[in-house]
């Protein structure tokens, strides 16, 4: 059977992450593995709360039936008050509801990718958008925005497909949690705009700051510039799965109106719509209590960060190196060059039971093993200082 799959399908791999999420059931592994929230954080009471009134007699019918592409109206006019909060000024005819940004993604690459185009991405990336984009069989190139490379350069590599677009997460990036300054967003515009490509910014961990000063999004600055959403060329991807609930599967994408009117017509394509109820959930979850939500997770996974972050110094050997980030989830930690992640994963779990990813699998030409993610999300203090000692007696044994 397997030779009747389209050429696509052979570019499709199993996702290390989703694999490693497994070991969370097991109670003796201590995982910094997946990125994903704690779930002892999740505000459970005002979703309850939010359920029975979405399935209470006034609105039942509404939640339980077929639905706008969109999506849901109210959730929509929330995104854009919140959106206009850090500079993006737009109307709900500038979003769509999407089933997590991951199927924005999707979405994304579908609409812009042909086979042999560019996507330009950082080196490493999300694994997730790699996956995304990998379906629609571009070439990635290294995204730099510090001015190293000229437009002229990454065209002449892209040879005979163009340079489509460019994709980050410019705050805490998934997986080193670096964030890019104002001056390398601003560079990357002038890039986007002498290559004539769009700017793909993934919004997920923007709410996550703990300390340092907050930049605005690329769309902000971007808009600063032309003075109207209409006339950008970013494109920006929102996610509540890293603030209020991941299971809910509720994103959304902002954008120009052409743009968001191709996303609909594959949103119709593909499911219809995203889940009504859940939409309906969201909004009045984050309508409730969305800004105190954040900041009670900021305070958590700040002492977290702060916790990791104190024990790698502790108990890392001297040649290990890693990332400092000012929020979201992730550390980013690169070993002495003869070391390899894969390896040193295998011989953690088998020792010590602690779980992370390895680098490798962030980069698109499998490059650069001596790397790995942690994430400090789903631990709390002590497990993370237990975690990483083990973890640094393996390294040293």
């Amino acid at each position: 059977m397997d030779k009747l799959f389209a050429t696509r399908a052979s570019r499709m791999k199993a996702s290390e992450i989703r694999e490693l999420l497994k070991l969370l059931d097991q109670p003796d592994i201590i995982s910094f593995g997946g990125g994903i929230p704690d779930p002892a954080l999740f505000p459970a009471e005002a979703f309850a709360q939010a359920f029975q009134v979405a399935l209470g007699p006034e609105q039942q019918a509404q939640a339980l039936q077929y639905s706008a592409s969109e999506g849901y109206g109210p959730l929509r006019a929330w995104i854009v008050d919140r959106m206009r909060q850090i500079g993006v000024d737009c109307e709900t005819d500038n979003v769509l509801i999407t089933s997590g940004s991951q199927q924005a993604l999707d979405y994304l690459g579908k609409l812009f990718l042909s086979p042999g185009d560019t996507a330009l991405v950082g080196w490493p990336t999300y694994l997730g958008a790699l996956a995304a984009f990998n379906a629609y069989e571009p070439r990635f190139d290294r995204l730099s925005i510090n001015g190293n490379r000229s437009a002229a350069e990454y065209r002449a590599e892209a040879r005979e497909g163009a340079v489509k677009f460019a994709y980050l997460s410019a705050d805490f990036a998934n997986p080193t949690g670096e964030t890019v300054d104002r001056r390398g967003r601003e560079s990357l515009l002038d890039l986007a705009e002498d290559l004539d490509c769009a700017v793909i910014e993934d919004g997920a961990y923007q709410d996550l700051r703990f300390d340092g000063e907050a930049i605005q999004p690329i769309l902000a600055l971007e808009l600063a510039r032309k003075g109207t959403i209409e006339a950008c060329r970013t494109v920006y991807c929102g996610s509540f799965s890293k603030t209020l609930s991941p299971g809910l599967r509720v994103g959304w994408v902002v954008a120009a109106k052409p743009v968001i009117a191709q996303l609909v017509l594959m949103k119709q394509a593909a499911d219809l719509h995203t889940a009504t109820l859940n939409q309906m959930a969201v909004h009045q979850v984050a309508q409730a209590c969305f800004d105190d939500h954040v900041q009670m997770l900021r305070r958590v996974y700040g002492k977290r960060r702060d916790a990791m972050l104190d024990a790698l110094a502790r108990y890392m050997p001297k040649d290990v190196q890693w990332t400092r980030p000012e929020g979201g989830m992730f550390v980013w930690v690169t070993l002495p060059p003869e070391k390899n992640g894969a390896d040193l994963l295998a011989r953690a779990l088998e020792t010590v039971k602690v779980a992370f990813v390895p680098g490798q699998a962030f980069f698109p030409d499998g490059s650069r093993a001596n790397t790995i993610r942690l994430s400090f999300s789903n631990s709390d203090e002590t497990m993370i200082d237990e975690g990483i000692r083990r973890l640094g007696q393996v390294l040293s044994s």
